[in-house]
């Protein structure tokens, strides 16, 4: 078999700003404007109006389709068009026979071509996790088997977490998700910190518990008054461009520190767990790929730290790989999940993927077990 074409579909759809305002992939408001970009009103980082994504399509010659997805919150025709300009031509024609080595060699040789020319994160790979992940869903469907026992021996279930809560009252918004079993919570810090804390206490005082999002924007003399609280974790504290600060930080305060939706590599990892400036890693399939993220979560385990992966923005194939990871990954526990974003990701998938009872089914179909609907 050959890889006959590669296919970049940049991806965009209307959402309800309001409704989603205090979730992954909405944690702020945003500055008024005309534009589909706007400024968070929290901290300076642009957010769309709507979901944007980067869907990859990878045909072999007998017709067999991979879907794949790059994370692309913003501007997904620039992944688009990494993958038609560079991408595509170093794989079409490749021999493809399915095998978890071949889907590594592929890995690096996208990897090599822009390496020495200073490529080496941003678009560059996050279109290489779009097609990567769509290489791992071509591999399940000609073994046959779900891409989580191309990995290891997978649960049929991962537990979730609510990933940000709407409205003022954050408790309130937390009651009947906790009704329908969700334990685990995040909240985005998005205002002034002592309301930030005090949302968390109304939610622990519920019996749940609360992680915190951050958003790259924390004052770190502030950091300690959450020790109190006995946080699940406290997520991307300060600028993520800083390992030596985060490490500092996690060595003052008892909350353990997540990082990783900002890394897409090993390399970029390693200053991190140099610093030990983390106790949970939180790789981000859309932006690493499966094969990476692997490597991240095996580079994760050498130092006995658990991973709970990023999910923020996304349609299907990002989320089915996020999950069949967490299934087969031995130090992965726990999954974020957005409502919101699954309900839009299902719009377009011929079978939903489902979360019953807190946790996401793992699907034992083919390859990520998903077919698009466009």
């Amino acid at each position: 078999m050959r890889i006959a074409n590669v296919e970049a579909i940049p991806f965009r759809i209307a959402r309800d700003l309001e409704k989603a305002t205090g979730s992954a992939g909405s944690p702020t408001l945003l500055a008024p404007g005309r534009g589909d970009y706007r400024w968070s009103d929290a901290y300076p980082a642009l957010y769309s109006v709507n979901i944007e994504t980067a869907l990859i399509k990878v045909t072999l010659d007998t017709g067999m389709v991979g879907w794949g997805e790059a994370q692309a919150p913003l501007a997904p025709e620039v992944a688009c068009a990494i993958v038609d300009r560079l991408l595509a031509p170093v794989l079409i024609g490749v021999a493809f026979d399915g095998s978890v080595d071949e889907i590594e060699h592929l890995w690096m040789q996208m990897y090599s071509t822009m390496r020495v020319r200073g490529q080496t994160g941003g678009f560059m790979l996050d279109a290489i996790s779009g097609v990567d992940i769509a290489l791992w869903d071509l591999a399940g469907k000609i073994v046959g088997v779900p891409v989580s026992a191309l990995i290891w021996d997978p649960k049929a279930k991962v537990p979730a977490y609510i990933s940000g809560l709407s409205g003022s009252d954050k408790a309130e918004a937390a009651r009947p998700l906790a009704n329908d079993g969700f334990t685990k919570f995040k909240l985005f810090f998005d205002g002034a910190w002592a309301a930030m804390l005090s949302d968390v206490e109304s939610v622990r005082n519920l019996g749940l518990d609360v992680a915190v999002d951050a958003l790259w924007h924390l004052d770190p003399n502030d950091a300690p008054s959450l020790d109190p609280y006995s946080a699940m974790w406290l997520e991307a504290p300060l600028p993520p461009e800083d390992p030596v600060a985060h490490g500092e930080l996690a060595r003052s305060i008892a909350t353990p520190i997540a990082l990783g939706e900002s890394y897409r590599t090993t390399f970029e990892f390693t200053p991190f767990f140099r610093e030990h400036a983390m106790r949970i890693v939180q790789p981000d399939l859309g932006r690493c790929g499966i094969t990476e993220g692997l490597r991240i979560a095996r580079m994760a385990a050498a130092h006995g730290l658990p991973v709970v992966p990023h999910v923020s923005i996304a349609m299907g194939p990002q989320v089915a790989a996020a999950i069949h990871f967490a299934a087969a990954v031995e130090n992965c526990s726990l999954l974020e999940y957005n409502p919101k974003v699954l309900e839009a990701a299902n719009r377009f998938l011929v079978e939903p993927l489902i979360v019953k009872d807190a946790c996401y089914d793992v699907s034992e179909r083919p390859g990520l077990g998903i077919e698009m609907r466009l």
